[in-house]
């Protein structure tokens, strides 16, 4: 069978790749504190005996789109968006530390602050926060997380663990959907880190631009499945040739 045949099949796989992330990305258009997920290809010469004449597409990581995505104002106390390059802290379904930007911050029935999907929120020395039942939680611009119950005054139950990555040990999504550091250890909290409350970040996905990416990308998959169908045409055609001279 003529070769161009996985030269194409590596386009095809390529583009499938691409659509998944794209398609991932539209998905989560409405998930607070989304970063969108990049996808690129790479040309691979095919070495080998010969000429280097034809070359395999494979993905590349390109990591995720790090700009901030739309402050919305809901004025619910429990509701902080990071500012600047600040990340919150919570434990992975693992048990690991794991970085979130989603500042939806519910209390679960136990008392524990957890975030919209349910992962427990870490502190800054590493364990959950737990509200007194029926207390009013408000929380400060530097992280701090004080209850007051009744007419009681407010005390502070715990300080939100925020974190701000370096270049040297930048954030990576891991498949769990949750971000975690490069290096795998636990980053240090970062006093000057600070939220804004009553603000939540939406994600950073533009609909048009993932919507006009999955139709490049779907022409870009029958593009290549046209070239596949081509290469077995050529080795049809080849073989009645072949059949005529015998």
């Amino acid at each position: 069978m003529d070769r161009l045949i996985y030269t194409a099949m590596t386009g095809a796989n390529a583009a499938a790749a691409r659509q998944s992330v794209l398609s991932n990305n539209l998905a989560n258009l409405s998930t607070n504190g989304f970063r969108a997920q990049l996808a690129t290809y790479r040309a691979v010469p095919l070495r080998g005996e010969g000429a280097t004449t034809r070359v395999f597409a494979l993905e590349a990581t390109a990591g995720h789109l790090n700009t901030p995505g739309p402050a919305m104002r809901t004025d619910r106390s429990l509701d902080v968006m990071a500012r600047g390059e600040a990340w919150f802290t919570v434990q992975g379904l693992d048990g690991t530390e794991a970085y979130t930007r989603n500042g939806h911050i519910e209390v679960a029935t136990d008392g524990t602050l957890t975030t919209g999907n349910g992962l427990q929120v870490l502190s800054n020395d590493g364990t959950t926060i737990t509200s007194p039942p029926g207390a009013e939680l408000t929380i400060q611009p530097d992280g701090t997380v004080s209850a007051k119950v009744g007419n009681q005054p407010a005390n502070a139950i715990g300080k939100l663990k925020m974190v701000t990555p370096t270049p040297e040990d930048p954030l990576v999504r891991g498949g769990d959907g949750q971000f975690r550091a490069l290096s795998g250890e636990p980053l240090l909290p970062d006093d000057n880190a600070r939220l804004q409350a009553g603000t939540l970040e939406g994600s950073n996905v533009n609909p048009i631009e993932a919507m006009v990416g999955m139709i490049q990308t779907a022409r870009q998959f029958e593009a290549q499945t046209r070239l596949m169908q081509t290469a077995e045409s050529n080795d049809r055609a080849a073989g009645q040739l072949l059949n005529l001279q015998g």
